[in-house]
């Protein structure tokens, strides 16, 4: 008997502790956590004015790195992204989501803000020509990308597919790697408000 109530103590124990554990995200972390509170791109839905690539005090901010004519990934992640905040409900509120243009050539302000406004209202299309600036957003946060010319004459753009989830502090929170799904990301968007 004192047997059977001593492991029964235990297994109490062992569910309590295992219930006070911070709840799993479905991206990944990265120590030190990059910070991007010192970068600003221009964003093309506001008049080119810069937009800090940091989070509203108590929000989220999700930065993505692609392009409009992006045959699939771009527009399947903006679609996800969105299916992911509609799910939230009210709490969508507190989240922004920003696209950085790999390809701002063929890529102008009109066309950011027409594209990322066709997936999400009030997401921000950034876009800069000065190819340092944008090298150094990407390598921060860990993104690459290329845009070359093929023999043929073909532009040929390639780019990581990861999304970012950003702080008010410009802290990167977690990186959803492509292939996140829509309620993975709505998870992790809840638990990451729920401690703000």
């Amino acid at each position: 008997m004192r047997r059977a109530l001593a492991v029964a103590a235990l297994l109490a124990v062992t569910a309590s502790a295992c219930s006070s554990q911070p709840p799993e995200l479905a991206g990944y972390t990265r120590t030190p956590a990059p910070n991007t509170a010192g970068i600003a791109l221009p964003d093309a839905t506001a008049g080119g004015a810069p937009f800090t690539l940091a989070a509203d005090p108590g929000g989220l901010l999700l930065v993505y790195f692609g392009y409009t004519s992006c045959p699939d990934v771009c527009p399947t992640t903006m679609a996800d992204l969105r299916t992911a905040l509609r799910a939230l409900g009210d709490d969508a509120s507190g989240v922004e989501t920003a696209m950085v243009t790999v390809d701002p050539e063929r890529d102008t302000d009109e066309v950011m803000a027409a594209y990322v406004r066709s997936f999400i209202d009030g997401a921000h299309g950034l876009r800069t020509e000065d190819p340092v600036l944008l090298a150094d957003a990407a390598v921060e946060l860990g993104a690459a990308y290329s845009v070359t010319e093929g023999e043929d004459g073909a532009i040929e753009v390639a780019h990581t597919a990861h999304v970012y989830v950003i702080d008010e502090h410009g802290d990167l929170l977690v990186t959803w790697p492509w292939g996140t799904e829509a309620p993975d990301m709505t998870s992790d968007l809840r638990i990451l408000l729920s401690g703000r």
